[in-house]
């Protein structure tokens, strides 16, 4: 019985199971509560009772202790006036002979059956209840010269156990009804608070039904469970520009490699046809194969570091390395390539700053942006290398006098396979990737990488990176 309970319990929707656990928890506290309060106010009832029947009593010994001199089984009759006086309603006195005979009964509605005379030689205090009713007797021995006996007091607690029972139903009767308005306040605010839940799960159905376009909207309450609304919504903007950039790297991709594959495809069909005994066919086909094997491969090999820096398979470490050396050694490699360009370099502000990062990695960047420089460059064949040591960061800037990106197109020259120059694509080599290459890696480094350009007059490439140590 128990264990269906507990399934029923957890099969329940989560606003029903807090509107039950607010519930339950509310009625154990004003259930606890009052009972604690009813005891407590029953017990100080009756002690209140006890010790008026006790003051009651003193007063008549007091009386009698004062008559003692006059006072025997004969005369005791004459006290009758002051105990009438004495007794309220629904009271009972007497005064009891040695041999336990009634000697004289005072009472006020109250039946003398309910209470059999008796006496005693300790006093004593208790409460019975015969029948219907409930009776508090209190006998206490009594002794002068001429007397001895016992003086017994009895009181009908009618009016206290009216009162006890109002008290009673009172606090059942509010707590009833505080438990049906917490269950209704309960459920409002289960309600309330599971709004945001059900836009989600609805927006989540609309995802799987309609796509990545849905969103969680009226947002408006600021609380934790908005925050998870808007954060779900975030996500799923972020998933929306990862699924496109997707589609677009997977089109990108197919086109890049359609081409060499095309060119591949349709020199070694002259070969097979022609090119056999035909030296000069061989010869042609052979070299333009060979340009685009080595094409195929420098966008595997990309597309692989790409892949590496984003799947966070460059983890290591990196100690601390001057980075003005690396500049240098950089750039008088790159200059024996490129005889014909003129690099001015001013990197003695950053003589004295270590950076954590692989030198083989910020090798790899310089050689990205150098090479677009000079790819990308006609005319003025200047490159300047300059590097600032700001608060917290070291500039490295490099500036070229080429060509230049059209404002429209600066936002995008990060994206995967992007070409700024379409029209140029078949006359410069490049895949479009080493941007984004150069990106990640200045990301992994917690840097920032950043393009200003003016079309047909350069461009201007801004790499900042976070400063480890500086040198004194």
């Amino acid at each position: 019985m128990m264990g269906r309970f507990t399934c029923f319990i957890r099969q329940l929707p989560i606003k029903w199971k807090l509107m039950l656990g607010a519930t339950t928890l509310i009625f154990l506290l004003f259930a606890t509560y009052n009972f604690s309060q009813y005891l407590v106010l029953k017990q100080w009832m009756m002690n209140q009772e006890k010790d008026k029947i006790q003051v009651s009593m003193s007063q008549l010994q007091d009386y009698l202790n004062e008559k003692s001199n006059t006072l025997d089984a004969v005369l005791i009759a004459e006290v009758r006036p002051y105990i009438e006086k004495l007794i309220g309603k629904n009271q009972l006195v007497r005064i009891i002979g040695q041999n336990g005979e009634p000697l004289l009964t005072v009472s006020n509605h109250f039946d003398e059956n309910w209470v059999a005379p008796r006496a005693v030689s300790e006093p004593e205090l208790y409460d019975i209840t015969p029948q219907e009713d409930h009776i508090l007797i209190y006998r206490s021995p009594f002794k002068t010269e001429k007397f001895v006996g016992t003086l017994e007091f009895a009181s009908n607690l009618e009016t206290f156990d009216h009162f006890s029972q109002t008290l009673f139903w009172v606090m059942l009767i509010g707590g009833v009804l505080a438990v049906f308005i917490s269950a209704i306040s309960g459920l409002a605010i289960a309600r309330q608070l599971m709004r945001p839940i059900r836009a989600l799960a609805a927006t989540i159905r609309s995802v799987k039904e309609k796509g990545l376009t849905e969103r969680v909207n009226n947002i408006e309450n600021g609380d934790e469970l908005s925050s998870l609304a808007q954060l779900f919504n975030e996500l799923m903007n972020q998933l929306e520009v990862s699924f496109r950039q997707q589609k677009q790297f997977v089109e990108d991709a197919s086109h890049e490699l359609r081409t060499p594959i095309t060119i591949l495809e349709g020199h070694l069909s002259l070969l097979n046809r022609w090119g056999k005994s035909d030296p000069e066919v061989l010869n042609e086909s052979l070299q333009a194969s060979l340009q685009e094997t080595r094409r195929l491969k420098g966008i595997v090999e990309e597309l692989l570091t790409l892949t590496r820096v984003e799947t966070h398979l460059v983890t290591e470490i990196s100690e601390p390395i001057p980075i003005e050396p690396v500049i240098l050694e950089t750039l008088k490699r790159f200059e024996a390539l490129n005889p014909d360009f003129e690099f001015q370099v001013n990197t003695v502000k950053i003589s004295n700053v270590l950076i954590a990062i692989s030198a083989l990695h910020m090798e790899q960047i310089l050689l990205i942006v150098l090479d677009n420089a000079v790819k990308y460059t006609l005319q003025d064949k200047r490159i300047s290398i300059e590097g600032l040591r700001l608060t917290n960061e070291v500039q490295i800037t490099i500036e070229d006098h080429g060509i230049g990106i059209p404002q429209v197109e600066l936002p995008y020259v990060f994206d995967r396979f992007y070409r700024v120059d379409k029209a140029r694509n078949r006359e410069i080599a490049g895949t479009g990737l080493g941007l984004s290459i150069a990106k990640q890696f200045v990301h992994k480094y917690q840097g920032e990488i950043t393009i200003r350009s003016k079309e047909n007059e350069g461009t201007k490439v801004i790499i900042n990176l976070p400063i480890n140590q500086i040198i004194n």
